[in-house]
């Protein structure tokens, strides 16, 4: 079980707005020990975001959707959302009281709108503005302004998923190279690789400034230490020099 996050728009798409939703998810995510899986972002194109939700539906992986939550013609993720699951689009009634609540008779014939939910959903609270988000499955559907949705993550991460909060021990860990290229320290990177394969390594070089390559471990702290040993003695015996990376 993974976390994706799909980001939804034309705004995105065209750069006429820039998106913060993923750089505010994987700092959500790594404050409780998670990771972020995958991203993907999406335009206002119905086909695609219901091929896209049929697939991440039919998975197992939980996701968190940003945008095209609301009532205009440009936003497409519920009926898309249902499409996906094969339901309909329905009047879900705590969403309708929500709303009927904070507009009252305004609410109607247009605010409603935004009480329809894929049959079988459930509402997501909004603590900014009270007009819910839904969730369908292991699936969460959020409005794409940030001072919405990144406290609705931040609920379902702590009321949904609480039990999967640092469930192991993890560390990162790097050194910077001088003067190698990524070629001469590729049979190091591949010796760690097998000798510790349960952690992840990186290999980040810098253009134009020198050859330098950030190298390191991420994973269990005790493997990240011993591959650490084992990258810092690889890299003194090809003759490089290497200094600490800043965490």
């Amino acid at each position: 079980m993974g976390f994706g996050v799909i980001i939804i728009g034309d705004e995105i798409i065209s750069g006429r707005r820039q998106d913060r939703h993923m750089a505010k998810a994987i700092e959500l995510l790594t404050a409780r020990g998670l990771d972020l899986a995958w991203c993907q972002y999406l335009g206002d194109d119905t086909s695609l975001i219901t091929s896209t939700l049929q697939r991440t539906l039919a998975g197992g992986d939980i996701v968190f959707s940003f945008g095209g939550i609301g009532a205009t013609p440009d936003d497409l993720t519920r009926q898309c959302a249902a499409d996906a699951a094969g339901v309909a689009l329905e009047r879900h009634p705590e969403a309708l009281a929500l709303i009927v609540e904070k507009f009252g008779d305004a609410a109607y014939p247009k605010r409603v709108l935004m009480a329809d939910f894929p049959k079988g959903a459930e509402i997501v609270p909004n603590p900014f503005n009270r007009i819910p988000g839904f969730s369908l499955g292991r699936h969460y559907f959020l409005p794409g302004f940030p001072q919405m949705a990144w406290p609705m993550m931040e609920w379902v991460l702590d009321h949904r998923y609480a039990h999967l909060h640092h469930l192991e021990p993890r560390a990162e860990q790097a050194i910077v190279v001088m003067g190698a290229m990524e070629s001469q320290l590729l049979d190091l990177m591949n010796d760690v690789v097998r000798e510790f394969p349960k952690l992840k390594l990186f290999s980040l070089p810098t253009i134009g400034t020198g050859r330098r390559i950030e190298l390191g471990v991420r994973g269990d702290p005790e493997q990240v230490t011993a591959a650490m040993e084992r990258i810092r003695r690889g890299v003194s015996e090809l003759g490089f020099s290497a200094q600490e990376s800043p965490p």
